[in-house]
C-alpha cells in the first residue's frame, strides 16, 4: 500500500466513523446529519493542514512550535504572511488543546465556541460564502444548536475521540495534489449529493469532468498567464475544479481565478471544502450564493454593478435540465428585456401542466454564451435531445452557435453515465474563436460498462475508453461508428443536426454468390411472401365468420 493510498484509506475511515457516530446517536437519514460530517472533517482538514505548515515554519525560523502556538511573541502573525491561504487557529481553536478539555461539563459549549471564534476571526473573513445580496455565511455552520440537549455531549466527547486519533499525517497530501482530494472529495458528499428541487444538486463524475478539461485546455495553446473561469451552476465545483487543475501553475501560481454562482447553499457549502481542500483558497471571495439567471453576480470589479458583467475565459456547466422556475421566469424576462442579447432565443413558457418539464438548461446555454469573451471556450452538459430537436428555442440557440461557428464538437456519452439522472447526455464544446470549417461528433454511448451505485445503475468508462474519447475529440480523427468530422454546410443541410448518428457512412456487405444461388434465395423469399398472405387470407376468413355470428341484444 502506497503511502497515498493509506492516508486516502485512513481519511476515508474517520468520515466512515463520524457517520458511524451519527447512527449510533440516532442523528443519521436526517438533515443536519450531512452538516456535522462536513463541518467537522472540515475542522479536522484545515486544524491539520495549519499545524502541519506550523511545524515546517518552526523549523525554518527554528523555534519550538509550543512557543509559536502559545504566540507568545506575536509570531502566528508572521506565519500567516508565510503562508497566507492558511485558516487562522490560536492555540486553543487546535485538537491538540480541546482534547484536554473533552471531559470538562457541557464540553459541546466550548466546541460550539471555538468554531465561531474561528469563523470570526477577521484573518478569516475571506473564506466566508457571499450571497447574491452581499451578506456573507461564515466558514462554520453552528450545526451543534440543532441537536438535542440531551446528545450534545456525546456527539462533541465522540467526534474528539475520532479526530485526535493521530491515524495519519496529513503532511504529504498537503502539497498540490488534487486527484487525491477529488476522490476523497467524492466520498465525502456521495451520501448527500441528492438532487432537492433546485439546481446545483448534480455532482458531475470525476472521469466526466476530467476528459471535459483535457479537452478545453486542448482547445488552443495554454500560456503562462491567469484565467478567469466560472460556472454559473457550479454544484460541488467538480467541473470547474478540474479545469482549474488541467490549467497548471504558472509564475503566477495557479493559473486559474475561479468564479462560480449557485442557487443552492448545501452546494455552496460543499464547493467552499472542495476548493479548500486544492488549495484555491484566493478564489473563495468568487464563490457566489444566489439565481444566475436573475441576478448573475460578477462584474469586471468585484461586487460593482456599474462597472459591467464580467466575461471569462472559460465557462464549464452542468445545468439543471427541467424544473419549475415559473415564480422568476416573467421576472427574469423582464429584468433582461434590455439586454436582448443574454436571452436572445427566448425563454421557456409556463406550461399549464407539468411545471417542473421547464428546460430550463435552454437559459444557461444563452447565458454561457452571452458570458463569453469574444476568444472564450465552454463546455455544457446538455440533454442528448437537444442535438436534434427542432422546437423553437432549441433550434434558435443551435442555429446560432452553428452559423456562428462556435461550435467546435460533441460528445453523446453512454446512458447512466450521471450517478442521480437517467437520462441521456451530450457535451458541447464551444470556441468563439473558432477558425475550424468542420465540426468533430462523437457517439460515446456504446462504451462503458454497468455497474451498481447504491439503488442506482451507473455506467462506467474504462482508462481506454476515455482514451478513445480524448484523442478523437483532440486530434479531430473520423473514427468508424464512432466520430465523424462533419462541415458546417452539411450540418446546416441536414437541418442544423449536432447527432453523430446522423453523419455516419452507411457501410453495405456485399458476399459473392453464385447465380444458382442468387435465384434459389429470391424463390425462397417468395414462398415465405405466399405463405403470410395465405395466412393472412384464413385469418380474416376466421374474423368475418365469428363476427357474422354476434347478434344485436337489448335488456
Amino acid at each position: 500500500m502506497t503511502l497515498i493510498t493509506e492516508l486516502e484509506h485512513n481519511i476515508e475511515q474517520i468520515i466512515d466513523d463520524l457517520k458511524g457516530l451519527c447512527q449510533t446517536l440516532g442523528l443519521a437519514n436526517q438533515s443536519g446529519e450531512e452538516e456535522i460530517i462536513t463541518n467537522v472533517f472540515l475542522y479536522k482538514f484545515l486544524n491539520d493542514k495549519f499545524v502541519s505548515n506550523l511545524k515546517e515554519f518552526a523549523n525554518d525560523i527554528d523555534i519550538d512550535l509550543d512557543v509559536i502556538l502559545n504566540d507568545e511573541d506575536n509570531l502566528l502573525e508572521g506565519f500567516y504572511d508565510s503562508y497566507p491561504a492558511d485558516v487562522a487557529f490560536r492555540y486553543e481553536d487546535t485538537i491538540q488543546f480541546l482534547i484536554n478539555k473533552v471531559n470538562q461539563k457541557d464540553f459541546y459549549k466550548l466546541f460550539e465556541e471555538t468554531l465561531t471564534r474561528i469563523s470570526e476571526y477577521p484573518e478569516n473573513e475571506k473564506f466566508g460564502i457571499q450571497s447574491a445580496s452581499g451578506s456573507k455565511r461564515l466558514l462554520f455552520t453552528n450545526f451543534i444548536k440543532d441537536i438535542p440537549d440531551e446528545k450534545k455531549n456525546s456527539l462533541c466527547k465522540s467526534i474528539f475521540g475520532i479526530i485526535s486519533q493521530d491515524r495519519f499525517d496529513f503532511g504529504p497530501a498537503f502539497k498540490n495534489n488534487f486527484d487525491f482530494y477529488s476522490r476523497i472529495f467524492e466520498y465525502l458528499i456521495k451520501d448527500y449529493n441528492v438532487a432537492a428541487g433546485v439546481y446545483a444538486e448534480y455532482f458531475t463524475p470525476q472521469v466526466i469532468s476530467g476528459i471535459i478539461a483535457k479537452i478545453l485546455v486542448n482547445m488552443s495553446p495554454v500560456e503562462d498567464k491567469i484565467y478567469e473561469i466560472y460556472d454559473p451552476s457550479a454544484g460541488s465545483g467538480s467541473l470547474v475544479l478540474h479545469l482549474a487543475n488541467a490549467l497548471g501553475k504558472g509564475t503566477f501560481g495557479s493559473k486559474a481565478q475561479v468564479y462560480t454562482q449557485d442557487i443552492s447553499g448545501k452546494s455552496s457549502r460543499f464547493l467552499r471544502i472542495n476548493m479548500m481542500l486544492n488549495g484555491l483558497t484566493n478564489s473563495l471571495d468568487n464563490i457566489i450564493e444566489g439565481d444566475t439567471l436573475d441576478s448573475p453576480a460578477h462584474y469586471n470589479t468585484a461586487h460593482d454593478p456599474g462597472s459591467g458583467f464580467k466575461k471569462f475565459d472559460y465557462i464549464t456547466s452542468n445545468p439543471p435540465f427541467n424544473m419549475d422556475f415559473s415564480a422568476t421566469r416573467d421576472s427574469i424576462e423582464q429584468k433582461w428585456a434590455n439586454v436582448p442579447e443574454r436571452f436572445f432565443a427566448g425563454i421557456p413558457k409556463i406550461p399549464n401542466k407539468k411545471k417542473e418539464s421547464m428546460a430550463i438548461y435552454l437559459c444557461f446555454i444563452q447565458h454561457i454564451l452571452w458570458s463569453l469573451k469574444d476568444d472564450g471556450k465552454a463546455a455544457i452538459v446538455v440533454p442528448t435531445g437537444f442535438l436534434t430537436k427542432n422546437q423553437s428555442i432549441e433550434f434558435v440557440v443551435r442555429k446560432k452557435i452553428i452559423d456562428e461557428h462556435w461550435i467546435k464538437g460533441v460528445i453523446s456519452m453512454p446512458s447512466n453515465i450521471f450517478a442521480n439522472t437517467g437520462t441521456n447526455v451530450s457535451v458541447l464544446f464551444i470556441d468563439k474563436a473558432n477558425t475550424d470549417d468542420k465540426v468533430i461528433l462523437i457517439d460515446a454511448t456504446k462504451l462503458g460498462k454497468k455497474v451498481k451505485l447504491g439503488k442506482n445503475q451507473r455506467t462506467v468508462l474504462e482508462a481506454d475508453e476515455i482514451s478513445l474519447i480524448e484523442d478523437t475529440f483532440i486530434n479531430r480523427n473520423d473514427v468508424e461508428e464512432f466520430g465523424t468530422y462533419v462541415s458546417y454546410d452539411r450540418i446546416i443541410d441536414r437541418k442544423y443536426s449536432l447527432a453523430a448518428g446522423q453523419y455516419f457512412d452507411v457501410k453495405l456487405n456485399f458476399v459473392e454468390i453464385s447465380e444458382e444461388e442468387y435465384y434459389k434465395n429470391i424463390a425462397d423469399i417468395k414462398n415465405e411472401l405466399n405463405k403470410l398472405f395465405v395466412n393472412n387470407d384464413k385469418l380474416i376468413s376466421e374474423l368475418n365468420e365469428r363476427l357474422n355470428h354476434l347478434k344485436y341484444e337489448t335488456n
